[in-house]
């Protein structure tokens, strides 16, 4: 791993962009500079985790920080009332992250207050908290969960996700989301060349016929503390292959306007997996997605260095029409496209971290 840095949030002051002028209309439709519909709203509620993912907030650079203090925090009536100014401007989708998020106590209640909109709610987490929880999230109205795994082997998995803990806890969590009606159930695999790219097969054959869709994450230079370099991606392209070559694949049609994984079936009916492209191929002129970090922070692109603070106009007593005119000022001044314009010269730019922005 490349020399680690050490993280800084990059949520304090003079680090922050100015909100534009609020939008003449809170309602309705809304597109960026590069015709994009606004869809998609992806939700931090906490920025601790109970793993320490080499590729995601690594220990050498996260140990020692203050996580946020729970008064900077944003309440569940607040992300409410933010999820409904979304709503307003035509997002259909809202997704729990983190973090871990089902380190958020009490988190049942807020998925029963998001639960009332008119969205597909989903979540994702690393699986182990998910015996314990996976029922009361369904009775709140969750509608599926997406896991993190990364290895079978006990040894490929601690070596990632850096913590002492049995991979069999995630598999148990996965049983007991499948077993609570949380489907369909993706598992994420992010693949690193030389660490875990030995298991790909093992992990296509170990989900086969389950019902359960893994999908392979091209290794992303998110962040600024991960030792991203272009060496270590594996590219989808190589992902299918080795998948092909024992079981053959056939491409299925996306399933929605800016789904971000390719989709693949066994030709033999055991089901479908994906491969998420963003380095070898960027698909960000399809991106409908905008991030609401912890504290209030919304960020345009998964690679941002600067977000916009709503928690301050929340907090100043904002309703919800004001909310969603200036969510909507903000999503017609958006142009990113950082993966389009990635170089190995990139990596070293400073980004907001994963475990902060939520993935």
């Amino acid at each position: 791993m490349a020399e680690a840095l050490r993280y800084e949030p990059l949520s304090e002051a003079g680090t922050l962009l100015t909100l534009p002028p609020l939008a003449d209309s809170g309602t309705g439709p809304v597109h960026d500079q590069r015709n994009r519909p606004l869809a998609d709203l992806r939700i931090s509620v906490t920025d601790r985790c109970n793993f320490r993912c080499t590729y995601c907030m690594p220990r050498e650079a996260f140990d020692g920080y203050h996580f946020l203090p729970r008064a900077e925090i944003l309440t569940f009536e607040e992300i409410e009332r933010v999820a409904r100014a979304f709503v307003a401007l035509g997002v259909r989708k809202i997704r729990i992250t983190g973090g871990e998020p089902l380190l958020r106590r009490d988190l049942p209640k807020l998925i029963e207050r998001l639960a009332q909109l008119p969205v597909e709610l989903t979540l994702t987490t690393n699986g182990v908290l998910l015996p314990k929880f996976a029922a009361a999230l369904k009775d709140a109205g969750l509608a599926r969960v997406t896991v993190s795994l990364d290895a079978l082997s006990q040894e490929t998995f601690e070596a990632i996700a850096d913590v002492k803990v049995p991979v069999m806890r995630v598999l148990e969590g996965i049983e007991a989301a499948l077993s609570a009606g949380l489907t369909p159930l993706k598992v994420n695999m992010v693949v690193k060349r030389g660490i875990n790219d030995h298991e790909i097969t093992a992990m296509a054959e170990h989900f086969r016929g389950t019902g359960v869709i893994l999908r392979f994450i091209e290794f992303m230079d998110v962040g600024a503390t991960n030792g991203w370099q272009m060496a270590h991606v594996v590219p989808a392209k190589e992902i299918l292959e080795r998948i092909d070559a024992r079981w053959p694949l056939e491409p299925l049609e996306p399933n929605y306007f800016g789904e971000v994984a390719e989709r693949w079936r066994y030709r033999d009916g055991a089901g479908e997996i994906g491969v998420i492209a963003s380095v070898t191929q960027p698909f960000c002129r399809g991106c409908t997605r905008l991030r609401l970090s912890t504290d209030g922070k919304l960020f345009t692109c998964l690679f941002a260095d600067r977000g916009y603070d709503l928690r301050l106009l929340v907090r100043d007593g904002a309703d919800e029409t004001t909310l969603a005119r200036a969510i909507a000022a903000i999503w017609k001044i958006r142009g990113d496209r950082y993966s389009e314009l990635r170089t190995q010269a990139t990596a070293p730019r400073k980004r907001i971290e994963m475990s902060y922005i939520g993935g």
